[in-house]
């Protein structure tokens, strides 16, 4: 099921979106600078090239002064300049907005699309005896009938397991509501290609093929359940075929898999041979309403607090330079910081043990140490200060 930290990574992802998005709307806000001052070639008098040129480099200064301390430098006559700058800072205010907003509900969007591609892999089953019984009349079909030599597949195609994930009445509604049905053209060929040179070869699965199809006792059950598993583990979520379009389709797929195996494997289990077309299937996480909570309340306060958290950190650094700080190593300081002092319940120990492995995962060789080097002493700059206060079951204020 989905992980505190999965939700933290999603955030630092988001953030780290917005932080280059942002990056963008400065520039854009000088080009309508740089725009105010082009010169009119349609003008009956000859522009001032040389005041124009001035104009825009003097807007400009000011809206990256701006940009750096959040004031206006009051030091022009300038109308045109002023109303040039004025119209940026208003543009670049608008643009941050949106980009906070819009990248806010990409992150919730990324997290719930983990169920979304749980669900979209329990079709794939039904989807596979589809490609078997395309291939079967495509043999029929070259041969005029039968093969002596052809693969039975017919213990496969009576498989008792998938026959519940196709029947299942959940699946079914969301598959629908959602779109999440294996129809997607490469989807289904990169499918053909995991049986035609991958799956048709193995030997666990020739031998379920040469049993008996009957599926009727739960000792013919437990077979069925039991090939299914290996298709997933070996061909879905290993294998080269499938996982190579499951990852062209979700550039996260390697972040979200282990998530999504789970949830599937654990499905699998849930699945007994007793079971019929009511049974529940799998929720994204225990409480999605409290993890939603924290992911976007972190997303949100870190946003809030970045000028704050800026100078603790570059007061924390003293003899480095803040700005030459990964902008990386600067999000997952902010993250780390801000959820210290906003979530009581979590203690500080586990809070930086858990940005110091995303670090790992994700920044340079050496951010391992520089994260816990800040965050150990902030840590303890902030309980002394009273800033940092931690209640709840088996944690202790300040603790």
């Amino acid at each position: 099921m989905l992980n505190r930290r999965l939700l933290r990574i999603k955030v630092m992802q988001a953030l780290y979106a917005y932080q280059q998005a942002v990056g963008a709307d400065s520039l854009l806000a000088q080009d309508r600078i740089a725009a105010a001052f082009e010169p009119d070639l349609n003008a009956e008098q000859a522009p001032d090239r040389r005041k124009l040129e001035g104009q825009r480099k003097l807007g400009e200064a000011q809206f990256r002064d701006w940009h750096r301390t959040g004031t206006v430098a009051d030091n022009s006559d300038d109308k045109d300049v002023q109303r040039a700058l004025t119209d940026a800072i208003n543009f670049y205010k608008k643009q941050v907005d949106k980009e906070a907003t819009f990248y806010g509900g990409q992150l919730l969007q990324g997290a719930e699309s983990i169920h979304d591609q749980y669900l979209h892999l329990l079709n794939l089953p039904a989807a596979l005896l589809d490609v078997l019984d395309e291939e079967a009349s495509k043999e029929a079909r070259r041969r005029l009938g039968p093969s002596e030599d052809a693969l039975d597949t017919a213990r496969l195609g009576a498989n008792a397991a998938i026959v519940k994930l196709k029947e299942n009445e959940q699946l079914q509604d969301l598959t629908i509501r959602r779109k999440l049905a294996w129809d997607d053209a490469d989807e289904v060929d990169a499918l053909r290609t995991a049986w035609r040179d991958e799956m048709k070869k193995d030997e666990t699965i020739l031998a379920y093929l040469a049993g008996s199809p009957t599926g009727l006792l739960e000792t013919d059950y437990d077979a069925d359940l039991e090939i299914l598993k290996h298709i997933y583990k070996d061909y879905i979520f290993k294998g080269e075929a499938l996982p190579r379009q499951l990852e062209a389709d979700d550039l996260n797929w390697e972040e979200n898999r282990p998530i999504v195996r789970n949830l599937v494997l654990k499905t699998l289990k849930m699945i007994p041979f007793a079971a019929d077309e009511k049974q529940e299937l799998m929720n994204l996480s225990a409480n999605w309403a409290d993890d939603r909570e924290f992911a976007e309340t972190l997303y949100k306060q870190t946003l809030a607090d970045d000028a704050k958290m800026e100078k603790l950190i570059a007061d924390s650094v003293q003899n480095w330079d803040v700005e030459r700080v990964a902008l990386l190593d600067k999000i997952i300081l902010k993250m780390a910081l801000t959820e210290m002092q906003l979530f009581r319940s979590i203690p500080v120990k586990v809070t930086i043990n858990e940005y110091i492995e995303i670090s790992k995962l994700y920044s340079t060789p050496k951010s391992k140490q520089f994260v816990n080097g800040v965050l150990d002493k902030l840590a303890q700059d902030l309980a002394a200060s009273g800033d940092i206060r931690k209640s709840g079951r088996g944690l202790l204020d300040n603790q």
